[in-house]
């Protein structure tokens, strides 16, 4: 059965959608099988992999109007599939207010897909509404991506305020896989301020991998490829790949 990991950060800006389409590709690159879900309205990781939604999308997954495994489509990475979404999500929370087990329609959704991946990725919206219930509810980990900037660590304790809630009420195996720090510049003395102050905050959770701030990254979703098959030299890419890398050994561990 795969691990399922949810992308997440209230705050946005932070490269969320940027980690979780680069490492799930990454993942995939070096031999696991891998599904990325988009559960963000903007559909930001949908049009970075240049997908476009069928008729079935994660909006009628969650619904009940579509089984999932009839969403998902393969994309230009091998062993790397995807769950598009489309602006319809952006009704979803207010529709899923009167469903039944509404936190856990994204679990039952994905119960029978999932032991055809090594990992799901869930690309969580930049809130911490239903949807990112769900994600979280559906979840064996939360990676957080701080960005190392003035403010990183603001509105960071509602989310880990969020997840401890939802590990007492829904989701009691629920854990912070990580937390990513993410356009890391170590030439300012700010980025090294922040990093230094996450990990005083998060102590052992905080990946050793440090995603840099870089260009090509920024650029690669125009091209609706992954940075590794962007620009497979790029900081960006070495940077993903070894968080990948470093996924793949503390889940072996």
């Amino acid at each position: 059965m795969s691990k399922v990991l949810s992308v997440v950060n209230q705050k946005g800006g932070v490269g969320k959608t940027t980690t979780a389409v680069n490492l799930s590709a990454c993942l995939a690159n070096i031999g696991a099988t891998v599904l990325l879900v988009d559960l963000d309205p903007q559909g930001n990781a949908s049009s970075g992999l240049k997908m476009k939604a069928g008729s079935a999308t994660v909006y009628e997954a969650l619904l009940g109007q579509a089984d999932m495994q009839a969403c998902i489509m393969p994309t230009c990475q091998k062993r790397l599939s995807a769950a598009p979404t489309d602006i319809r999500m952006a009704g979803a929370e207010l529709e899923l207010v009167a469903m039944e087990e509404r936190e856990y329609r994204l679990k039952n959704a994905l119960s029978g897909v999932r032991d055809s991946y090594d990992y799901i990725l869930i690309d969580c919206p930049p809130s911490l509404g239903l949807l990112t219930l769900n994600a979280l509810a559906a979840s064996d980990g939360v990676l957080i991506p701080i960005q190392c900037e003035y403010y990183a660590l603001e509105g960071v304790s509602s989310l880990v305020n969020t997840i401890n809630r939802v590990r007492k009420g829904i989701n009691p195996h629920l854990e912070i896989e990580g937390v990513l720090l993410t356009m890391f510049d170590g030439r300012t003395n700010l980025g090294l301020q922040v990093a230094a102050e996450v990990k005083k905050h998060f102590k052992r959770k905080v990946f050793s991998t440090i995603i840099p701030r870089n260009v090509r990254l920024g650029e690669a979703p125009s091209h609706g490829l992954p940075i590794h098959l962007y620009d497979p030299r790029s900081a960006g890419a070495e940077a993903y790949s070894a968080l990948a890398r470093e996924i793949l050994k503390n889940n072996k561990a």
